[in-house]
Parts: C-alpha cells; structure tokens; sequence
C-alpha cells in the first residue's frame, strides 16, 4: 500500500478534510486496472498534465505526485491544482511539497496549485488527467457562486460565516448533487487533450447511470466505466469513480 500524504497542516474549519470519498480515489487511481491503463495510455516518452479540480487538503493530487512512478511507470509527469478557495490551495502546496520530499524517488514535477472557478484557468486540450472530487451532495441550491473578490484573502483570518461559505463550497452540490459535476462535465471535450481522461466521483443519489449515458452522447468515441466503488447500501454503490476517455 503506498502511503498517504500528511495533511495534518490543513486548517479543517475552512479546507475540506480527506474523507471516504478521498480515500476511494487513492485506492482507485493506484489499482492494477487503472495503473495498466494510465502507462499504457501515457507512455513511450509522453508527459501527461494531471490536473485536481477542488483538491481540498491536496491529499489526492499530493498522492498522485508522491506516487508517479507508480501510477505511470515513469516520474515524467506535471502536476498541478485548481481551487475556488485559496486556503485550499496553500494546503494543497503544502501537503504536495511534503509528500514530494518523503518520495525523491518515485515523485513528479509538481507546478502549484491556483485559485480558480472549476477549470475556467485552463487552456483548451491542456489537460491528460482530470481529477475531480465534486460537491456531490444532494441540497436545496446551490451556495452562492462568488467571484474570488467575494472570499477572504488566504492571507487573513476569516470569519465563522467565511469558513462556513468556504466548506458549503466543498460538499453542496444543489439539485441531484449535480449541479457543479454537470458544469465541468460540460467543459470535458474543451478541457481534454486527444488521449486525455477523467476521474470523477459520484454518489448513489446523483443518478450516475443517467451520468454515464449523457457522457456517451457528448459524441462518437466517448467512453465512461465505473473502476471504483465503496460502502455499497440497498444493493447500490454509494459512492463510485468513473473513469472517461476517448478512442
């Protein structure tokens, strides 16, 4: 088992703390399925751009940088995060930085995290891995969607409202707990390179075979897979990873 990075650093109040559906990922994205298929796809000498969307404590793209040699037999790989919440992005540096330094041996090139609205910061067809842990649970409405200017500085203290605005963004998906996924669904053919892929993880109550069918009909070699499940309930996978990719 490759080990996961400390994120002991991480201010819990305001970043959103690794949780079942973190570990899911680690688990998935380090299985003999999915390391057979990222060198397969990724190799012969090519650099692949891996990007975490809402990393939170950087516990998924930290292990992901950590472990490179791993995952893609190679530690040629670029590394990089994007969050709405800057607190969440220095964690996420931080956690990246110290999980990088306990493995000089296996460790990627690891470019920052940035603060960002889901993957708005990106150049088009940038991006070989797409990771992404979204706000997945069922609510009323979506928290308000604030320009950066709206949230505090990660240079000064915030306030109770502040961390409560901050993790409402992490976990509240509005209708179906979707809400969010459908926006960066939306973006994945922009976003994408020619052999790029995404991870995406879903709950039970976010109807993910009606996902996985609108996924196919972005068009003509559009594929999507479940390749991780955890903590099944009444029959159904509560939560899940789907994998999509292009051929």
């Amino acid at each position: 088992m490759l080990p996961t990075p400390d994120t002991s650093h991480v201010a819990y109040e305001r970043v959103y703390e690794p949780a079942e559906d973190s570990f899911l990922l680690l688990d998935t994205l380090s299985s003999t399925s999915e390391t057979e298929f990222l060198q397969d796809r990724f190799g012969d000498g090519y650099v692949p751009l891996v990007v975490e969307i809402g990393p939170g404590s950087g516990v998924v793209i930290g292990f992901v940088n950590a472990h490179a040699k791993v995952l893609f037999g190679s530690q040629n790989i670029l590394t990089s995060a994007i969050d709405v919440n800057g607190y969440a992005c220095k964690a996420t540096n931080e956690t990246a930085r110290k999980a990088a330094s306990e493995n000089t041996a296996s460790r990627g090139t690891y470019l920052g995290a940035s603060q960002g609205n889901l993957a708005t910061p990106l150049r088009d067809g940038l991006v070989d891995v797409l990771i992404f842990n979204p706000p997945y649970v069922p609510t009323p409405e979506l928290p308000k969607q604030s320009g950066l200017s709206d949230l505090p500085p990660p240079d000064t203290k915030p306030t109770f409202d502040d961390d409560s605005y901050m993790l409402s963004l992490s976990y509240a998906g509005g209708r179906d707990g979707m809400e969010t996924t459908d926006r960066l669904i939306d973006s994945l053919p922009q976003v994408l390179s020619s052999k790029g892929c995404a991870y995406i993880l879903l709950c039970a109550q976010n109807r993910p075979e009606e996902v996985k069918d609108r996924i196919r009909s972005l068009g003509e070699g559009w594929n999507v897979a479940t390749v991780g499940t955890s903590g099944k309930q009444a029959g159904w996978e509560k939560l899940q990873i789907i994998r999509i990719w292009t051929e």
